[in-house]
């Protein structure tokens, strides 16, 4: 990134001045749009007021404009300036005063170049008007979309931008071939009345101007600060040392991420001191292949055919080696040129440290307080044929483990007299014999079935 007065290398790419800023214009503005001088006061007779930067449906379109008539405009403001074919178009100041130049010597648009000018502040008329306009957009493009799918054009309207004054409209569309729409524009001008222009655009700039979040979970580059797209290859996913997967590499847009290039240049630096083209190192003990290569630590993994251990070099114990193979020397193993890397601790519990709780819940004690129900002993006395009031010490006993709700409930069985009860017998249910093997309930507190023969 470097602006104009900077030099440029052989290959014709900036260099850079590399002065943090201090340089005469300000530093490197390529991409900067923010207006830093927008709190100082300037006279609006000088020189550096004449042309303004003018935004159009939330800056997805910029353009410079005069300002011939010496308007008070600052940042912010809503203008209402000239179009090409005569009419009028409403958008917001962006940008006024010395950064106005800066963007016009990155755009090279020259300052004797025939610009169009503002005409006035925008007033309340122009202001209804404008959102009038803008609430046709997006049934507009909803409705074009289904016009140009019933004359089958291959092609897409990805966005619609109506003119301040609602006499005209840009339709924005994606084909990947050559399309022929001169009916298309008939269709549109008589459904819309207005004035119809195509403006063809790439997927890239259809995310640019919808927008939406990316994977790393903020807004999307080209839609808040990135302008100029440059082109991604997949070599910039291999010299990071990234896997090739279409699905996590794309963007919305269904290209390659512009984030991939962020980094290249770094990844690029690094990689010079690593050998080129290397697969392969020749020792006494084998042929050992490179598995991995750590670009940050400067490691480069290799491992031999028959053993799956890997040994870690530094890139120039690699260029050390490299460089005796090449005089038809081989070193004796690779295990003492390696190097030590941090590893995992055991998952034990004395190198985890945990400490146990006091009063801690465990599974036991979630088991030992299952509710009881409240007809259970009514249950136990009508199989036991006794018709006597239910006490809180037997609902106690219920607690306590099986073995003493049996004793005690024998107890009771010896000292009350043996008495029939009025109640008919009731019909015992036919039970499968494998059910007799198991364990009986330990919150059952009655008396067990005693066993025939």
């Amino acid at each position: 990134m470097a602006c104009n007065g900077c030099t440029s290398s052989a290959n014709g790419k900036p260099t850079g001045c590399k002065s943090n800023g201090s340089c005469s214009n300000g530093g490197c503005n390529r991409l900067n749009t923010y207006d830093w001088l927008s709190g100082v006061q300037v006279g609006y007779d000088d020189e550096i007021t004449r042309f303004i930067e003018v935004s159009f449906k939330n800056g997805s379109r910029k353009e410079i404009f005069r300002n011939n008539n010496k308007l008070p405009i600052d940042t912010h403001d809503v203008v209402v300036v000239e179009t090409e074919m005569g009419g009028q178009d409403v958008g917001v100041a962006s940008l006024t005063g010395e950064l106005v130049r800066l963007q016009m010597k990155r755009k090279k648009i020259a300052e004797d170049k025939s610009l169009r000018s503002v005409i006035r502040k925008a007033n309340d008329f122009d202001m209804n008007r404008w959102e009038e306009a803008r609430k046709r957009d997006q049934p507009t493009m909803v409705r074009a979309r289904a016009i140009a799918r019933s004359m089958n054009l291959d092609m897409k309207i990805g966005d619609v931008e109506f003119q301040g004054d609602g006499k005209k409209a840009i339709f924005y569309y994606i084909a990947e071939n050559r399309v022929d729409f001169r009916e298309l524009i008939k269709a549109y001008a008589a459904e819309f009345k207005v004035k119809v222009e195509m403006n063809h655009i790439g997927a890239r700039q259809e995310a640019a101007r919808i927008g939406g979040i990316g994977s790393c979970g903020r807004e999307l580059c080209c839609s808040t600060w990135l302008t100029e797209f440059k082109g991604v290859t997949t070599s910039a996913a291999r010299y990071q040392q990234l896997s090739i997967n279409q699905a996590k590499l794309s963007g919305q847009c269904g290209r390659l991420k512009c984030c991939l290039n962020y980094e290249l240049d770094t990844y690029l630096d690094a990689l010079q001191d690593f050998p080129k083209n290397l697969e392969k190192i020749e020792t006494e003990s084998g042929i050992a292949y490179l598995q991995k290569t750590d670009v940050f630590r400067r490691l480069m993994y290799f491992t031999y055919k028959e053993k799956n251990v890997f040994h870690p070099l530094t890139v120039d114990k690699v260029n050390e080696i490299v460089a005796m193979n090449k005089n038809g020397v081989k070193p004796a193993d690779l295990g003492n040129y390696a190097v030590k890397t941090p590893t995992r601790k055991s998952d034990t519990e004395e190198d985890l440290k945990y400490a146990d709780t006091v009063g801690q819940t465990t599974l036991e004690s979630l088991g030992g307080k299952k509710k009881k129900s409240r007809n259970r002993g009514r249950d136990r006395e009508r199989r036991d044929g006794k018709n006597q009031p239910q006490h809180k010490t037997e609902n106690r006993n219920q607690n306590q483990p099986q073995q003493k709700g049996k004793q005690q409930s024998q107890e009771q069985k010896q000292n009350q007299p043996q008495q029939k009860s009025p109640a008919k017998p009731q019909q015992k249910p036919k039970q499968n014999p494998q059910q007799n093997r198991t364990k009986p309930n330990r919150y059952n507190s009655g008396p067990t079935r005693p066993s025939v023969g």
